[in-house]
């Protein structure tokens, strides 16, 4: 197993993990209340700060489907439409976070935002589970040779091997994953990071959306974690769309706590001490076989998470495919998937076969 990961001359191991508050889009393009998240996050230990730069357009359709929040129903694109903001934003969140001696992060989605990023001087790109398999976006980043921490939600041996052959002399830490909000601590199979970390011979994480602040994040450290990322929170009726599993301070605190405990206890002295308190059994099914698999509260995430290529607009039969009338999409709500992103080049310049709705996804039998 590969133990350790270094950015910025910092090496991180499972003794010293690094411990990311995942604040995503819960500043709601509001400077002040981002500002008060990176505040509180620094109290609640955490030991780095990370965003997402959204820009609708690089992540889904405008027909994609709808989302409920506390002020009724609104459709996804209009919801990330509304957390776009400029550059200076995440210049003012990365300067804030620094200047608490916190490491910045954040998601791109596309190479707009990969690009925008790039000229903040990050020491690391964080890539999300559904861009697992977005070749544009894994080449773009690949090519400014910086760490990479790697989501590997809702994705099979292949997508990780597939991702990993484009992130070459990339050093990347794979963060476990399960594409599931909330994610039940069963789920979890946290031996599955030992497996990985001798496949593949890289670090490995814990990316959770898991709702218990202690349970599958101390045993993550016990079995070789060396970053642990969680959703980071004010408040749980706030109106972001992650803040619903996000840990508030108080027990983002109480993660931090269990996680550094873990760090300086064995494996065995961890484990047992949280079948004792837990319950074995209950220890025992999140530690699971080790084998990477779907698991079962995101399974009929797959393909629908993850990109594939879409219509921009209404397509007729027999008109020529072009670059610019499709786009790598996640297909998430009420659209069907299209075909995997790798084959991009092979159908453009084929005619339609078939009429393709505008967002849709577009198939084999279409071409």
């Amino acid at each position: 197993m590969n133990k350790s990961f270094t950015i910025h001359n910092t090496t991180y191991t499972s003794q010293n993990p690094l411990i990311i508050a995942e604040l995503g889009t819960a500043h709601g393009a509001d400077p002040v209340k981002a500002k008060e998240l990176i505040e509180a996050a620094f109290a609640s230990g955490a030991g780095c700060i990370k965003t997402q730069i959204v820009y609708a357009d690089e992540i889904l359709h405008p027909k994609t489907g709808e989302v409920n929040l506390p002020g009724g129903k609104i459709r996804l694109y209009d919801r990330f439409k509304q957390l776009e903001v400029t550059p200076d934003f995440f210049a003012m969140m990365k300067e804030h976070t620094e200047a608490r001696g916190m490491l910045f992060l954040a998601t791109p989605f596309g190479t707009r935002s990969a690009r925008e990023l790039y000229r903040l001087k990050p020491g690391v790109f964080k890539i999300a589970s559904p861009e697992l398999n977005h070749r544009t976006l894994l080449q773009e980043i690949a090519s400014y040779q910086s760490p990479v921490l790697l989501s590997t939600g809702v994705s099979r041996i292949a997508d990780i091997e597939n991702a990993l052959g484009l992130l070459t002399r990339v050093p990347v830490c794979l963060l476990h994953c399960v594409t599931a909000y909330p994610a039940p601590e069963t789920d979890y199979n946290l031996q599955v990071l030992e497996s990985l970390s001798r496949i593949f011979g890289t670090p490995i994480g814990l990316s959770d959306h898991s709702l218990d602040p202690e349970l599958v994040p101390a045993l993550s450290i016990a079995v070789g974690a060396v970053a642990v990322e969680k959703h980071f929170c004010l408040s749980r009726e706030d109106s972001g769309l992650d803040d619903p599993i996000a840990l508030g301070p108080d027990s983002f605190l109480r993660m931090v706590k269990a996680i550094r405990l873990a760090g300086v206890q064995s494996p065995q002295e961890t484990i047992a001490a949280l079948a004792k308190e837990r319950g074995a059994d209950v220890v025992q099914t999140i530690l699971g076989n080790g084998v990477k698999q779907l698991a079962k509260s995101e399974a009929t995430n797959y393909r629908r998470t993850n990109r594939s290529i879409h219509a921009v607009r209404d397509i007729e039969p027999g008109e020529i495919i072009t670059a610019h009338i499709i786009a790598i999409l996640r297909t998430e709500k009420i659209l069907r998937p299209g075909l995997d992103p790798v084959w991009e080049r092979d159908i453009i310049g084929r005619p339609a076969r078939n009429y393709i709705p505008a967002g849709e996804g577009i198939r084999f039998e279409d071409i």
